[in-house]
């Protein structure tokens, strides 16, 4: 019983590792609400994933409003750069399924493989903005070059960032409604989470292992 009840065991660290990851997904789903500070939020949410990766922070709160303040500015830049993105191509999208023909058809290819590589910009940036100091352009080309280059750990985080698609196959109305709910209360946190355990690996072939101070200020990609 004594091991049970001690706060170091399994049981009380995974029940610590969910109520953290309960906390920061909601606080990252409310600083998202207003949309424009939707890429502040998730980059904060970024920079405290990598962190618990590195079992680096325990203050979860203090560190996400930290880093949403220090990035703001650059932060909401890119989330406008990438809404823009976004909605041209699903406009192109929409406009090339409309079109008759083969051309429609090879259009429609085309912009679906933009769209693939806008889903793995957007997997990308938000961490390397957590965890560098850069130029807009360069972290937007940054995130392009690490995906391609570490292509085996993008297709594993593209597919982690697609689990919660699966929801939509359950049968069971009021099951989907529970996941959807689950979802809604840990699922982004819990997506950074996992994701975190591979950008770490690709983030330290780019920078020395130095302190957070040191890292923060230091620390640049190619």
């Amino acid at each position: 019983m004594g091991r049970f009840f001690n706060m170091d065991n399994k049981f009380f660290t995974f029940m610590n590792k969910v109520a953290d990851l309960f906390i920061l997904n909601i606080i990252c789903v409310i600083c998202c609400i207003p949309i424009v500070t939707a890429g502040a939020s998730i980059t904060a949410m970024y920079y405290v994933t990598l962190k618990m990766v590195r079992n680096e922070e325990a203050y979860i709160v203090r560190s996400f409003f930290k880093s949403f303040k220090e990035n703001f500015k650059q932060a909401t830049v890119i989330n406008l750069i990438l809404i823009a993105v976004g909605v041209i191509l699903y406009l192109d999208l929409n406009v090339a399924k409309s079109m008759p023909g083969s051309a429609g058809q090879i259009l429609h290819i085309i912009f679906m493989a933009f769209a693939i590589i806008y889903f793995v910009l957007f997997l990308y940036v938000y961490p390397i903005l957590a965890r560098f100091y850069n130029s807009t352009k360069n972290t937007l080309k940054n995130a392009l070059f690490m995906a391609i280059r570490h292509l085996p750990y993008t297709v594993i985080m593209i597919l982690i960032g697609l689990c919660p698609l699966l929801i939509l196959f359950v049968q069971s109305y009021q099951l989907q409604s529970s996941l959807f709910v689950l979802f809604l209360f840990v699922g982004f946190g819990l997506i950074a989470y996992c994701n975190s355990f591979f950008l770490v690996k690709i983030f330290d072939n780019y920078m020395p292992k130095e302190t957070e101070e040191e890292s923060q200020s230091e620390g640049t990609a190619v």
